[in-house]
Parts: C-alpha cells; sequence; structure tokens
C-alpha cells in the first residue's frame, strides 16, 4: 500500500532508509579516511538538509521524529549502562563519583551563569537550558573514543561522565522546570514536588525491576536463548514508555539504571547482548546525527547574535574546565588526566532533543528568550563534536594517555619461536605484549626485555590491568589449539576479523576434526604448526626484517631468499602487518618484511612451505 506523502515530500520509507544510508556511510567513509565520524555524519546531514533541501525530517518523517529519536536516545543509554561495570572501574571509581555528585551541579551552576551572563537569556531559561548542559554526550563520547583510542583511565572517566550524566541532565532541567513552572503558573510547590519524587523514584524502581528481573530470567533458563534480544529489546522500550508516562525524561534513567544493572549480573550471554547493542547503537547514533543536522533551520541560527560565540567559548574554555577541576581535586589523578578530561566535553543528539522540547514549554509559559536555546543548542553540539573530534586523538597522545602511535601486536603463548619473532618485531620498532598463563614459558621473553603478562588473556584481570590500545592485532600461538581458537574466537570482534590471527592447527584428515568459518582466527604462517615453528628456530632459522628499495624489490627479494618464509610486513607509514597464509603483497619502496630465514651455512630437516 503507498504512503501518501505532502507535495514535495519525500516517501517516509525512502527517508529512513536515505538516514540510514548516509549514516552507516560516513562511518565507513570515516574509517577509511581514519577521520572522526561524527563530523562527516553532521557534514551529510547538512547537505542534504538545509544546504540542497532533498530531505526534511519535519517534512518527510513528521510526527514520527520525535518518537524515533527518543526511542534512539534510549536504546543508546541502555547500551551505554551495558558498558559499566563496577569491576573495571578500579582506580577510576573516585573519579567518576566526584565528576558526577561533585561535577553535575557545579556544571549546572557554571553553565547558568555563562548563559545568563554572556548569551543574554533570562534567570528562568538560564537554569532549564543549565541543567540540560550537564550532559556529555554518550552519542558523542563512543566514536571519539573508538577513534582515539584512550588509555583506559581516561576512557572510562570520559565514558562513565557521558553515560551517567546524561539522564541527570535532563532530569535537573525537569527540576528547574518544575520550578519555573511553580512560579509562573497556580501549581503549588507540594503538587511539583511530589510529582518529582514519585517520577524519579518510579524510574529508579522500573530500572532495578527490569534489570534484576531479565538476569533471574537469563541465568535460570526462563528464556531460550534465541529470544534474549527479542525479549531485552521489548522490556526495554516498555520500561523506557511507562517511565516517561510518568515524568517526562525520566525514561532515560530508568533504561541506564536498567543497563548498568545487568552489566554487573555476571550473565554468560552478557557479551552476545552487548555486541548485538553495539551493533544496533551505531546505527541508531548515524540516524540520528543525520536528523539532527538536517532539521537544522539556517533561519533560528540567523537569531544569534555575536553573544553565541562568547557562549559557546566560555563553556568550552571555562565552564567544562572549571567543572572538571573542581571535581576532582584530591582524587590523585595526574594533572594530565584532568587535563584532557576538562577541556574534552562534547555534546550530542540528547542536549539538542531535550533543549528543544523544553525551549518549546518555556515559550508556553511566556519566555521569549527560550526561543534562542535551540540554535544555542545546535551550535554548541556542532562546535564541540568537530573540536573534540579533531583535537582529542592529538591531545592524548600530547599528554601521552593514548596508544602507540603504531599500533603493535599481542602474541598469546610464549615459546622460542614466539620470543624471537618478537624481539624481531621489537627491533623494528613494532610494540609487542606477549602473554601466557605459565610464568615459566615467559622466562625467555622476560630476559630479552619484552614485556608479558602471566595470565589469561581472557581474564578479567587481563581486561583491567593491560593497556590493550596499544594493540590492534592479536597472534594465538600457543601449544594447544583448542585454546588458540578459543582466544581468537572471542576477541576477534573486539581487534576486528581480519587483525586476528592463529597459529595453524595439527594436521587431522576428516570432516570431523575441520571447524566451521566461525570459529578460529586466520591461518598464519603458511599452515606451519607451533611445533614446526619451534623445530626451526631449534635448528638455527631466525627473524629477519629486511627493506625494500627502488633497486631491491620484492622480486629481487624473493630470488635471493626462496627458502625465507614471509610472515609480516611493516608499511611506509609503520603500521605492521601479519601475513596469513597464501597472502599476496606489494613490493612497495620503503616495506619492510619480516622473514624467518634459515641458517646460511648450514641446511634444515624440516622444510617449511614455498614463501608467499
Amino acid at each position: 500500500m503507498a504512503i501518501e506523502t505532502a507535495a514535495g515530500a519525500m516517501n517516509p520509507v525512502i527517508a529512513i532508509a536515505l538516514v540510514g544510508g548516509l549514516g552507516v556511510g560516513s562511518q565507513w567513509l570515516a574509517w577509511r579516511m581514519r577521520m572522526p565520524a561524527i563530523v562527516l555524519m553532521l557534514l551529510a546531514g547538512v547537505i542534504i538538509g538545509p544546504v540542497l533541501g532533498v530531505f526534511d525530517p519535519a517534512r518527510d518523517i513528521g510526527p514520527l521524529m520525535g518518537p524515533i529519536i527518543a526511542i534512539a536516545v534510549a536504546i543508546i543509554l541502555f547500551e551505554g549502562g551495558l558498558t559499566l561495570n563496577f569491576h573495571q572501574l578500579r582506580d577510576a571509581a573516585i573519579g567518576v563519583r566526584r565528576l558526577v555528585f561533585v561535577g553535575a551541579p557545579v556544571g549546572w551552576v557554571a553553565s547558568a551563569l555563562t548563559l545568563h551572563y554572556a548569551a543574554g537569556l533570562s534567570w528562568s531559561s538560564s537554569w532549564v537550558f543549565g541543567g540540560i548542559l550537564i550532559v556529555t554526550g554518550p552519542t558523542v563520547i563512543a566514536p571519539l573514543l573508538r577513534t582515539a583510542r584512550l588509555s583506559r583511565r581516561p576512557a572510562q572517566l570520559l565514558q562513565w561522565e557521558a553515560i551517567v550524566n546524561d539522564p541527570l541532565g535532563a532530569l535537573a532541567a525537569v527540576l528547574a522546570f518544575e520550578v519555573v513552572l511553580v512560579l509562573n503558573t497556580a501549581t503549588t510547590v507540594g503538587t511539583a514536588v511530589l510529582a518529582l519524587i514519585w517520577g524519579i523514584g518510579a524510574a529508579i524502581i522500573l530500572g532495578l525491576a527490569g534489570g534484576f528481573g531479565l538476569a533471574w530470567a537469563f541465568r535460570n533458563g526462563h528464556v531460550p536463548e534465541y529470544m534474549k534480544v527479542s525479549i531485552l529489546f521489548a522490556l526495554l522500550l516498555g520500561i523506557f514508555g511507562i517511565s516517561d508516562a510518568i515524568l517526562h525524561e525520566s525514561g532515560l534513567l530508568a533504561v541506564t539504571v536498567m543497563g548498568i544493572v545487568i552489566a554487573n549480573a555476571n550473565l554468560p550471554s552478557y557479551a552476545e547482548l552487548r555486541r548485538f547493542k553495539e551493533h544496533a547503537t551505531i546505527l541508531l547514533v548515524s540516524g540520528v546525527f543525520i536528523l539532527l543536522a538536517a532539521n537544522l533551520d539556517f533561519a533560528q541560527l540567523g537569531q544569534l547574535s555575536g553573544r553565541a560565540v562568547v557562549f559557546v567559548l566560555l563553556i568550552i574554555l571555562v565552564a567544562r574546565p572549571l567543572t572538571v577541576f573542581i571535581s576532582l581535586i584530591g582524587t590523585g589523578l595526574p594533572w594530565q588526566e584532568k587535563v584532557l578530561v576538562a577541556f574534552t566535553g562534547p555534546r550530542g543528539v540528547v542536549l539538542v532533543a531535550v533543549a528543544g522540547l523544553f525551549a518549546e514549554r518555556l515559550i508556553s509559559l511566556g519566555f521569549e528568550d527560550a526561543n534562542l536555546i535551540a540554535p544555542l543548542a545546535f551550535v554548541l553540539v556542532a562546535t564541540t563534536v568537530v573540536l573534540h573530534g579533531f583535537t582529542l586523538k592529538p591531545m592524548a597522545r600530547w599528554l601521552g594517555l593514548a596508544g602507540a602511535g603504531n599500533p603493535g601486536v599481542i602474541i598469546v603463548g610464549g615459546s622460542d619461536w614466539t620470543t624471537a619473532f618478537a624481539e624481531a618485531l621489537i627491533k623494528a620498532d613494532v610494540p609487542v605484549l606477549m602473554t601466557d598463563p605459565n610464568f615459566g614459558h615467559l622466562r625467555a621473553a622476560r630476559s630479552a626485555g619484552i614485556t608479558t603478562y602471566t595470565g589469561d588473556i581472557l581474564s578479567e584481570g587481563a581486561e583491567q590491568r593491560l593497556e590493550l590500545v596499544s594493540y590492534d592485532k592479536l597472534l594465538a600461538a600457543t601449544d594447544n589449539d583448542a585454546y588458540n581458537t578459543l582466544v581468537a574466537t572471542d576477541l576477534a570482534p573486539e581487534f576486528g576479523r581480519e587483525n586476528v590471527f592463529q597459529v595453524a592447527r595439527v594436521k587431522n584428515d576428516g570432516a570431523r576434526h575441520t571447524l566451521p568459518a566461525t570459529l578460529g582466527g586466520r591461518p598464519f604462517g603458511h599452515a606451519v604448526t607451533h611445533d614446526e615453528w619451534n623445530s626451526l628456530i631449534r635448528q638455527g632459522w631466525t627473524f629477519r626484517v629486511t627493506r625494500l628499495t627502488e633497486e631491491f624489490t620484492l622480486q629481487e627479494w624473493r630470488e635471493k631468499r626462496p627458502r625465507s618464509h614471509l610472515v609480516g610486513r611493516i608499511l611506509p607509514n609503520g603500521e605492521f602487518k601479519l601475513l596469513h597464509e597464501d597472502e599476496e603483497i606489494r613490493g612497495v619502496p620503503d616495506t619492510r618484511l619480516i622473514a624467518l630465514r634459515p641458517p646460511e651455512t648450514t641446511g634444515s630437516t624440516v622444510q617449511p612451505p614455498a614463501s608467499a
């Protein structure tokens, strides 16, 4: 059945498809270009919206836009809550508590003062909008952290603050609006306070009940595996809707609480639930930013004066740093981390959505200056997204709080050949971390000065103690094929399946021993098993690094070293790549090849397969 549309309007189905395509396309293009995805999403939305006029959310989607954004924000905050595991906080716990319990009220006051004296808003509009400015935007922080690859503690501080303060900012705006309502209508203070307490209490109770109830049902087998995600979504939307009906914007608090409860319930299916939610969140973040930018009205921006510029600068350079520095007094955090957090305060779609809602309510009460709230919110979001999108990564590197410039490799398994391989990589300036549950297996690696970790790479301890941001590739190379397969399978979503390798399994004929493609990592080393690698090392084979030039090409290298076993390469930009079996490579000048070479004077009784 055809969907009727207004004259010149786009079919709503086509409009939603356009938003999804542009959002995901912007994320992919940003990944290819290695630039902030949010900047491209905002640019794409502005181009198809106010610039070309191809897509107008109010015209093409109409009344669906509000519910779409509300549900998307609820799911994004819930997924954010799923990442907030209290066991992972460790030394960041004090900083997070301060940023929430001290930072939120300080930020509220600082933002309200800035709005009144810099932007020129009335005290009523300033206190309502100032409450919303507490939020720092999980829709923005998550993509930025993924790109910037921060050290664990500052990343946790920014992530927790963004997710927890987001619903608190909405509730602060509700509180301020209730006060304005009491002062300007016949509503009594008792009625307003009762409604506020009832709404917040109901949101917390609903969130706790949903989280604990779902965890109990999943843990005790009351929900089949194939229905877990479906029931999770249905319950999430139900709790959000009920809570929001009791008190507007309290639904955000309810779903955040529900997510935190599930994150700390130690569910066996937690990893699968979280990964699915992450995929959904990428789609939703892309969509809401396209909608946000496409809905921009240049006429509204035209209402702003030079005071808007002063307001934005004061929020970024004064109000935000002042809030963070006051909050983190006495926490013992290094000054570098305080500076990074202080000058990283991007705002997202929640700010614009909630600001627009309360602007309409304030205007209905007779506060005409509230018509500046929506354009001020958009200008602040656009400025902080672009600013932090391009500055967070270089600032983190300058402060020493980011991963290495050229990420390295994690080698799981300590042995003669992995130690020799790691030594060659380190000499080529490739960071290496070697892990093994057996302390003795890492003795040679420690003696060689290689960074090691004794323990299971899949353990919670490894997740808490290791700075994995410095590594973007993994090689599972223990003498246990089953464990290698488990490690590669479990960590593939974290590192990307194209970056996870495992040493060849011992040959077993027959279909009974053939694993499906969904298990394990990419094959490494041209079908050479762990024991065969060790045998070659014991016979005198060595890992060597050779640089290709205009004069010494890949073809000449192959002719000169026909028996050498090529295992990796370092590109001219310093990026390291492991090679999987039968992979063809291009011999670009200044590329360095890493290969296992036979002894110069003696032969070997164990011959590896032909080199790639």
